[in-house]
């Protein structure tokens, strides 16, 4: 008995030493400001309502900024969140948009629509936190995009091949 409970105070120790230790750790910030995303919403033509939808439910994960939430900061919450992140703007980041061609604009806006239609984004784990989509705000979101992929499939049309 003796030996499980010495068994059981050095893993807890270990544990809360190794907890400690990974917290100097540091993470990069995705804190660049908003200005990375103005090329996007001027190309898009966003409208200020659906700016707040994209700001509130899109850009911590698919843009230059994130606003942290106060346990960001604890890892190894911060390595997830950091992942996380890092995964979304692999996806699609849109303070990358003027580099895309515009038959990738034109992907990555049906890619958008199949998303959220699908109710696949926001990812659950964002939503425990932050809300869900309304059914107006999903709505609008999709109207949009299939509107301002109808620009971009006539640029395709006259884009050269590559």
């Amino acid at each position: 008995m003796k030996t499980i409970n010495k068994g059981l105070r050095l893993l807890a120790v270990t544990g809360l030493i190794s907890l400690i230790a990974i917290q100097f750790i540091p993470v990069e910030l995705n804190d660049q400001g908003y200005d990375s995303v103005i090329a996007f919403e001027n190309e898009t033509q966003v409208s200020p309502e659906l700016a707040a939808v994209f700001k509130s439910n899109c850009y911590d994960c698919h843009s230059n900024q994130t606003k942290y939430p106060w346990y960001s900061s604890v890892a190894p919450i911060s390595f997830w969140l950091d992942e996380h992140v890092r995964d979304g703007k692999k996806h699609f980041n849109v303070a990358k948009w003027s580099e895309y061609s515009t038959k990738r604009k034109d992907h990555k806006l049906e890619e958008l629509i199949e998303e959220v239609e699908e109710a696949e984004m926001p990812l659950p784990s964002y939503t425990w936190i932050h809300g869900k989509l309304s059914d107006v705000e999903r709505q609008m979101l999709i109207d949009w995009a299939q509107m301002t992929r109808l620009s971009f499939q006539v640029g395709a049309e006259h884009e050269p091949t590559e």
